[in-house]
């Protein structure tokens, strides 16, 4: 074994090193969905919008007729899209709450379709950990990587490590 030097992290960034390092755009990227899941979360997605992104879209939830929770998306600009239209050309859905009360059936909807495409979800719970039991109950099942946090900025932190 090997020990690992301290001026390895240098060695790893010289010029000679640094031939070996991709950095064109991924290929195939199709782009984030971030769907809004309540009110405070939509201001978040608005706002978040206006930001530039790779190809990233941006959603909230219209009020739902009863038994399809999350069949319909809200663009920003306020017209509206198929779900299944959107995750056909996406590759990542990340969902947000910001409050305890997040729409259960919305997020089982938006879950398994994207399960059902193979595409990965994420999720942030914005606010008090204590105060987001039922959102993160929620959330939970549907999302393979969640994120219990108070900081609006985190959001736009994760669409960028994720190429949104």
């Amino acid at each position: 074994m090997v020990p690992i030097l301290q001026n390895s992290c240098a060695r790893a960034t010289s010029l000679e090193e640094a031939r070996y390092r991709i950095d064109i755009p991924i290929e195939g990227r199709r782009g984030a969905r971030v769907v809004a899941l309540d009110d405070g979360a939509a201001t978040l997605v608005r706002r978040l919008a206006r930001e530039p992104w790779n190809a990233a879209r941006f959603y909230t939830l219209p009020a739902q007729e009863p038994g399809e929770p999350g069949t319909w998306l809200h663009r920003t600009s306020g017209s509206s899209t198929p779900l299944a239209d959107e995750l056909a050309e996406g590759d990542v859905v990340v969902m947000i709450a910001t409050r305890n009360d997040a729409s259960a059936a919305a997020v089982e909807t938006l879950g398994r379709a994207a399960a059902e495409r193979g595409i990965m979800t994420a999720a942030v719970a914005l606010g008090r950990q204590e105060g987001m039991t039922n959102a993160v109950r929620a959330l939970r099942p549907y999302a393979r990587v969640l994120l219990v946090n108070g900081e609006e900025s985190d959001v736009a932190e994760l669409l960028t490590a994720i190429r949104s």
